[in-house]
């Protein structure tokens, strides 16, 4: 099984944004325990900060892995083209994300992702990644 976790804006500062909404530990070390405990998936990581390469990515993958965790941050709530993108490959996505947005702005009630989501898991902080990644088994 090959899944790949996309992550959008500002998640490259996980560890050190915002530690009473996000935490403490990066996104790279938690990624390495994901690693170890299902070491039976092949399991790759990417992030951008910038719109059209996340699409790419997921144009890139989607016809070809077995599933995409996509927390595509900020772009959740403005991006036609990430929902477009999310909508037109053949493989799952589940949406996730690390705070609860509907306990935030209410602009980060919206997503243009969901609709085209298999799923979507918000507020469990990071162990929102591995309830996808369990999703996929």
């Amino acid at each position: 099984m090959k899944i790949i976790i996309i992550n959008g804006p500002n998640l490259n500062l996980l560890g050190k944004r915002e530690p009473e909404v996000y935490g403490t530990l990066t996104f790279t070390d938690y990624f390495q325990e994901l690693k170890q405990k299902y070491n039976s998936i092949e399991l790759e990581y990417y992030q951008s900060n910038i719109e059209g390469e996340l699409i790419d990515k997921i144009q890139e993958v989607g016809f070809t892995y077995d599933g995409i965790i996509l927390n595509a941050a900020a772009y959740t709530h403005t991006s036609i083209g990430i929902g477009d993108a999310v909508k037109a490959i053949s493989i799952p996505t589940i949406e996730v994300h690390i705070s609860n947005t509907f306990a935030r702005e209410t602009f980060r009630h919206d997503s243009f992702i969901s609709a085209n989501a298999k799923g979507i898991i918000i507020g469990f902080g990071l162990k929102s990644y591995e309830l996808a990644l369990q999703s996929f088994l």
